[in-house]
């Protein structure tokens, strides 16, 4: 908006800022940030926070709220930005769709998994009565501004839970970014997903595989935002995965659950036919090597069974099952029998 730009740069209004930032993120890179809004003249509030699965709560909004009703922003102009990783950019995504109706925002995403998942998208949300995401909303941010930099201070095994989510979108979408992580997972791991000058050899794997996720499930997402079409591809490994992911907390990351469900899910498309035993190694070993769970002990054919049903409840009375047909492609089943699963359940645990 024409008027809103010259009104922000005349310099009749000092530019004003609401920032939440992951308390983690803070102490890494608080300092900075402060700097930058400082040498921009730009009036702040940096609202450090726990934004963790288990404090990603109602509550949590409801401090962010009242925070900035204090601070007293103009929801035309002064977008809230939100600073850390999915789970910090969901609740600020909530606590802004709420503030006024809707009050515009930011995602800075801090983590692999959010860079690549979170930052992308119109949802949001909080846990509720130990479901996740039960309660949340379709509100998109304004933009989402993407630095790997942030990723390089991230442990490894937060590196990993990312790449799960970048392989959901390469088993279903997408065979040449299979590839890519086939060949150059390890050391997507160790650099950290950094450009380096010398990493010639590597064809700067870290850009490449981050745009292709992005790019994906853009394509995913775009044309569904509001999720009025519940067949879903980018459903895939988030069947099993939520029920999981809340029982075993806090001893799965999100996309660690997430690539259990899918490691169950490949044996399911293997007992179905529809890949074969060679494919389903190549995957099982794909993920092996961006050193993701293929197993976890929570994951019980009881509780699959309870997940699934859960599933029917709101997606329309049908499994919507997204299941790879071969590498890099899929399909949606809603026609897989109990016997299929537990077959392939057997199989899985055997393994």
């Amino acid at each position: 908006d024409p008027q809103q730009l010259e009104l922000a740069t005349s310099g009749k209004r000092k530019l004003r800022r609401f920032i939440v930032i992951d308390e983690v993120v803070d102490e890494l890179y608080g300092s900075k940030v402060r700097e930058y809004f400082e040498e921009n003249n730009v009036q702040h509030k940096i609202l450090a926070l726990p934004t963790t699965e288990e404090t990603k709560s109602m509550d949590l909004v409801l401090n962010i709220l009242q925070e900035v009703q204090s601070f007293s922003i103009d929801r035309r102009t002064e977008p809230i930005i939100a600073i850390g990783g999915g789970v910090c950019l969901d609740i600020v995504g909530l606590a802004a769709s709420l503030y006024r109706r809707r009050t515009p925002y930011i995602r800075v995403p801090t983590t692999l998994l959010s860079y690549v998942d979170a930052s992308v998208g119109a949802k949001n949300g909080v846990n509720f009565l130990q479901c996740k995401n039960k309660l949340g909303g379709y509100t998109p941010p304004v933009a989402s501004f993407l630095d790997r930099s942030f990723i390089q201070s991230i442990p490894r095994r937060h590196i990993s839970n990312g790449l799960g989510e970048i392989l959901k979108m390469a088993l279903m979408k997408h065979k040449g970014l299979f590839d890519l992580l086939k060949s150059h997972g390890k050391y997507l791991l160790d650099t950290k997903f950094q450009s380096y000058s010398g990493s010639a050899s590597h064809g700067d794997a870290a850009l490449q595989t981050t745009r292709i996720a992005i790019e994906t499930m853009l394509e995913e997402l775009a044309p569904n935002l509001w999720e009025d079409d519940l067949d879903r591809l980018v459903d895939f490994g988030h069947l099993i995965s939520p029920e999981l992911e809340m029982r075993v907390l806090p001893s799965l990351m999100h996309g660690e659950a997430v690539n259990i469900d899918m490691a169950f899910m490949t044996y399911v498309a293997h007992a179905r036919g529809l890949i074969t035993a060679e494919e389903k190694e190549q995957i099982i070993q794909c993920m092996r090597g961006l050193e993701l769970p293929v197993w976890h002990g929570g994951c019980s054919w009881p509780l699959i069974k309870r997940a699934l049903t859960e599933r029917l409840k709101h997606s329309g009375g049908q499994p919507r099952m997204p299941l790879p047909t071969g590498l890099g492609v899929a399909e949606i089943f809603n026609d897989t029998s109990e016997e299929t699963l537990e077959r392939a359940y057997k199989l899985w645990v055997r393994d």
